[in-house]
């Protein structure tokens, strides 16, 4: 049996002590200035920045505001991650919990003092989102790009975070994609799987074509998949039948298919032997029906 990797060498754990954090009590907002034990200290909250390399870039409001609210009442559980700086101090893990403390109105929250070089906080500040599974494809993309860009390859890149190489490249080509579209992987109106099968059409009109289809027609990325190849010309090989002696299309036959395939925008197939054959066309759901119908019946699509 495959032994799995021992992901995020220098998380959180290399970071906090877990026995001293799980010994700690909750204590109640009243008293955010408590003593802790373990190398730990209160700073004012208005005395850190934030880290210029956090990958996150999205802290929805409803989220801060139940963290927030969780702080008021059993206060801060676990100290943030802090180094200094030249005008007080620069967070390397816990933003998000900084905001809340800031947004439940504590003047001072529980800090972890660590001498941590400049290059190193990005890959601490992404170990621990990917260990909280924190960010979003394109967020965490932006970051393994950013490690790269540093000098580390791909492999090293994901020894360092637990992940594949592959994983690594996959997330890498979604910046390949117009930002518009990256953005909507961000926002969840695309998953990574539908931009990962928009990454197959190079034709921009195509590809916003297919990108109108997926979000209209909620398809499901093997769908999508199918379709772009259907748009590209392409044909997945672990489906393909083989061929009755009459069944090789003749140029005609094939360059029609071409021309039906561009016009309706969808797959299409022709069989044929013996002079005889079908037409097959593929939709993807009622509105797809219909547009397809309306494109043959009147010529536009």
């Amino acid at each position: 049996m495959a032994t799995r990797r021992n992901a995020l060498g220098r998380g959180l754990g290399a970071l906090i002590p877990t026995p001293s954090v799980a010994a700690e009590p909750p204590r109640a907002a009243s008293d955010p200035a408590a003593e802790l034990r373990g190398p730990y200290t209160q700073i004012a909250v208005e005395q850190i920045r934030p880290n210029a390399q956090q990958p996150r870039r999205a802290f929805g409001a409803d989220e801060l505001a139940t963290l927030a609210d969780s702080i008021l009442r059993h206060g801060v559980l676990q100290p943030v991650v802090v180094r200094k700086s030249s005008d007080g101090y620069e967070l390397v893990v816990g933003e998000r919990r900084w905001r809340a403390a800031g947004l439940a109105g504590l003047e001072t929250i529980p800090a972890m003092v660590k001498d941590v070089a400049s290059r190193e906080l990005l890959e601490m500040a992404l170990v621990e989102n990917v260990q909280r599974r924190d960010l979003n494809p394109i967020e965490l993309a932006l970051a393994f790009r950013a490690l790269t860009e540093g000098g580390a390859t791909q492999e090293e890149v994901g020894e360092r975070v637990g992940l594949d190489r592959s994983t690594i490249a996959n997330h890498l080509r979604l910046l390949e994609l117009p930002r518009e579209l990256q953005q909507e992987v961000e926002t969840g109106v695309l998953s990574a799987g539908h931009a990962k099968a928009l990454l197959q059409i190079d034709n921009p009109e195509r590809r916003r074509h297919l990108r109108d289809r997926i979000v209209a027609n909620q398809l499901s990325v093997r769908a999508a998949e199918e379709l772009a190849r259907s748009l590209t010309g392409t044909r997945t090989p672990t489906r393909r039948r083989p061929r009755a002696a009459g069944d090789a299309l003749d140029p005609h036959l094939k360059q029609l298919v071409d021309t039906l395939r561009g016009q309706l925008q969808t797959k299409v197939r022709i069989t044929s032997a013996g002079g005889r054959g079908k037409i097959e066309i593929e939709f993807y759901g009622p509105e797809d029906l219909h547009r397809i119908t309306r494109a043959i019946l009147e010529g536009a699509p």
